[in-house]
């Protein structure tokens, strides 16, 4: 990995969203039983939050996401074995436990996956 992917990373935990530290502060701190990072390179891109043990991927939209780029990226890690979860910010504020709910499905799919 070169060295301006980690330095775009760590760009981008110090200038987190609301939404990226609330939900980073919560991935932490609700028990699921696994461990995210958060800003984690996979190839040319970096994703919000990755569980690498389980290769799942949490990503966080604003208004400067959607479209083909994100369908790109999604498809980029899915053929490289991830799963992708994608939330819109507003919905991570407004309905966190629903969000983390989703969150700990698919950790059990992929564990049952395993």
């Amino acid at each position: 990995m070169d060295d301006s992917k980690i330095a775009r990373a760590r760009q981008l935990r110090r200038e987190a969203t609301d939404a990226e530290r609330r939900l980073w502060w919560r991935l932490r701190s609700s028990g699921l039983g696994v461990r995210f990072v958060r800003q984690h390179p996979i190839g040319p891109y970096i994703a919000d939050f990755a569980c690498r043990g389980l290769k799942l991927v949490v990503e966080l939209d604003g208004s400067q996401h959607g479209g083909d780029k994100d369908h790109r990226r999604d498809e980029f890690m899915v053929a490289r074995g991830y799963k992708v979860l994608r939330f819109w910010n507003p919905e991570v504020l407004s309905n966190m436990d629903g969000v983390l709910e989703t969150v700990r499905l698919a950790i059990l799919d992929r564990k049952r996956e395993d």
